[in-house]
């Protein structure tokens, strides 16, 4: 065996060793199968926007950055679905409570009722579930911005004479990254222990 051929051997294993443990690099990066929670192809920024928070702080694109965010859209005079939900994210919540801070979901319920979810009807409708939760308000228009982006369907249904109406909305929960990125959508419906899991195996894979 010449030299010239000899140096080409070495170099191809070399190429080969690197190409397999970039492959196995990849692999591992992958999140394992997902139960419920549908993985984007690629992460979708957050459009820009101007909300606030129970307590009147704000809540922009840039409240999302360097957490993991659990955006549910919903309404406090909602029967069934919402309070339903906001209990599941609080049990999955507790389920992660062994993380690092930094990887603990932020978990934020925007409104599609804004005419009637005053911020202080929101924090006490939140602070119910949890205490961590946030009760996000706005303007229609502003609120417009989240829900068109992610194709969250609402429809306000007729007022009766009493003044009570309903709002039929999508119950998807959007994952958002610390990049301020939407990230995966868990459908419906909810259960606390598989979205804990899908949770884990998303952030990991990231990590």
């Amino acid at each position: 065996m010449n030299r010239r051929t000899a140096l080409f051997l070495v170099l191809a294993a070399a190429l080969a060793g690197a190409a397999t443990a970039w492959m196995m690099t990849r692999r591992a990066a992958a999140p394992q199968a997902l139960e419920q929670a549908t993985l984007f192809d690629a992460a979708r920024p957050v459009p820009q926007f101007e909300l606030a928070d129970q307590a009147g702080r704000p809540f922009n694109r840039d409240s999302l950055r360097g957490q993991w965010t659990l955006m549910f859209f919903g309404f406090t005079n909602c029967p069934d679905v919402c309070p339903t939900t906001l209990a599941t994210l609080a049990d999955a919540r507790r389920l992660l409570a062994d993380l690092p801070a930094a990887e603990l979901p932020v978990v934020a319920l925007v409104t599609v009722d804004p005419a009637r979810d005053t911020p202080q009807a929101l924090g006490r409708y939140v602070a119910h579930f949890d205490e961590h939760f946030l009760g996000v308000t706005g303007s229609p228009e502003a609120i417009e911005v989240l829900t068109h982006d992610l194709g969250v369907a609402v429809s306000i249904g007729p007022e009766s004479e009493d003044g009570y109406y309903t709002v039929d909305h999508t119950a998807a929960i959007f994952l958002i990254d610390p990049a301020a990125a939407f990230t995966a959508v868990f459908g419906s419906p909810h259960a606390a222990d598989v979205i804990a899991r899908d949770y884990r195996s998303i952030v990991k894979a990231r990590d």
